[in-house]
């Protein structure tokens, strides 16, 4: 007979999450510490900050890592000043990335060289000195940000769809690998989602010419999907909590796509 558990609880074990300072790396934080978790937002942002304390106000355990997510130094330092406050870490969201949405013989060597350095060698460096401290707490859940764009192509955006792409595959590696050591990997894909970064695109698109333009540029987004609307971080964050907790014990590998039905 099954029971009913709370598989949800994340009380005891502690979380990364890059890029937390804004977007979905936010709600992912704010999810994550609703839930039990121990959270360290690393960002590059001194703002993610403010960020913090708005959730440690709240009674939960939050703190603020300044990283650099593409230097080496940064990332080991960080991870060792997480372990050292939290004591181990249990969960990684690799969420931080960045966009420049041109075509490849548009694109200059120093964008491609920007966005493939924050979303991919960010993920290498903060998994590489993460993921032996997992196998020292006897396992954990790795939860790496690919796009709906990572699993079929988008206009003006080859280095993203190319960061995009190489994650979700990079996740299936790295979920053999690290199997054995009871650490599951898994991607979260999301469609368009309401953050600073999508009206950043819509800015350089052209699709947002104005600030009056951005609520219909946003509405455009998702009107053209089965579920009618846009995402909502949140609703980004939902996914990476199942893919963390006790409900996805025997998830690994995967590409959840959660995007309203954008790729269906």
């Amino acid at each position: 007979m099954i029971e009913r558990q709370n598989l949800l609880d994340l009380s005891g074990r502690t979380a990364i999450v890059t890029g937390g300072g804004s977007g979905i790396g936010l709600a992912v934080a704010q999810t994550l510490s609703a839930y039990g978790a121990n959270v360290a937002i690393v960002d590059v942002s001194e703002s993610a900050e403010e960020k913090a304390a708005e959730m440690r106000a709240e009674g939960r355990n939050v703190e603020f890592f300044r990283c650099d997510v593409t230097n080496e130094e940064s990332v080991a330092s960080t991870v060792a000043a997480v372990v050292e406050r939290f004591g181990g870490i249990n969960i990684l969201h690799n969420n931080a990335g960045v966009t420049v949405r041109k075509t490849i013989d548009n694109l200059s060597e120093k964008e491609w060289d920007f966005v493939l350095d924050v979303g991919l060698k960010g993920l290498f460096l903060m998994s590489k000195y993460v993921i032996p401290e997992m196998r020292k707490a006897g396992g954990g859940s790795i939860v790496n940000t690919g796009s709906g764009w990572g699993l079929k192509g988008g206009d003006q955006a080859a280095a993203y769809c190319a960061v995009k792409g190489g994650i979700v595959n990079v996740t299936r590696a790295m979920a053999i690998d690290h199997g054995p050591d009871n650490i599951r990997v898994n991607s979260i894909n999301p469609g368009d989602t309401v953050t600073a970064m999508m009206i950043s695109e819509g800015r350089q698109t052209g699709g947002i010419k104005s600030d009056d333009d951005i609520e219909a540029f946003l509405e455009s987004c998702g009107s053209d999907r089965p579920l009618a609307r846009i995402g909502q971080p949140e609703d980004i964050a939902r996914g990476v909590l199942y893919l963390v907790s006790d409900l996805a014990s025997w998830v690994t590998g995967a590409a959840l796509v959660v995007d309203g039905g954008g790729i269906a």
